[in-house]
């Protein structure tokens, strides 16, 4: 359970269903309900497939061209810092247009609910804590997105523009202290293993 909450945390700042409510909003503006949930369930089996695949199969694709979990961690740290400053500065995540028959899967499964953050995230966590626990969070959090979308418009009505924004920004900052944690243990290690 204590792996499990370890793991939670860090997915719920990754994922951000909050952060991305507006780009959800703004995609199905228009929409019918009942199409909405479709899109909904869609995003959610697509963006389950791709996180476990890559929990999966991540390890084994670093072990074959030959690059260490303190390597990845460097490296996904950074990334996940660039990710987090990216979100914190300008504002806004990316939206680009879409196919309506595949919004669901692509942009709303991949890339806004398992995302380059979810996916480097899951690895890492994956090392540390295993794979079962991470597994379990991972999916917790792709099924709050879920709820997160389906109470879509109450919660823009709570929370207003603003409100969406902040709560963004805040997940974006939590997300850049993981990212600094993950380059200083990545480091650590290799230093640890060179001096060994």
């Amino acid at each position: 359970m204590e792996n499990f909450l370890f793991c939670f945390i860090p997915f719920f700042v990754a994922v951000d269903a909050i952060g991305v409510l507006p780009i959800y909003l703004g995609l199905t503006e228009g929409l019918h309900s009942k199409r909405r949930r479709s899109i909904i369930i869609q995003s959610l089996i697509t963006a389950s497939a791709v996180a476990i695949a890559f929990l999966l199969g991540g390890p084994l694709v670093l072990e074959l061209v030959g690059v260490g979990v303190s390597d990845f961690m460097v490296a996904g740290g950074i990334l996940l810092l660039i990710i987090s400053l990216s979100d914190i500065l300008t504002g806004e995540k990316r939206q680009r247009v879409v196919d309506p028959e595949t919004l669901g899967a692509v942009p709303i499964g991949v890339p806004l609910i398992s995302g380059p953050a979810v996916l480097t995230t899951s690895v890492l966590l994956a090392n540390q804590y295993g794979i079962r626990p991470t597994a379990l969070a991972l999916l917790a959090n792709i099924a709050i997105a879920g709820v997160v979308f389906y109470m879509a418009l109450p919660i823009e009505r709570f929370l207003g523009l603003a409100g969406s924004r902040t709560l963004s920004k805040v997940a974006s900052l939590f997300l850049a202290s993981i990212a600094v944690m993950l380059i200083r243990r990545g480091i650590f290690e290799i230093v640890e293993k060179g001096l060994n």
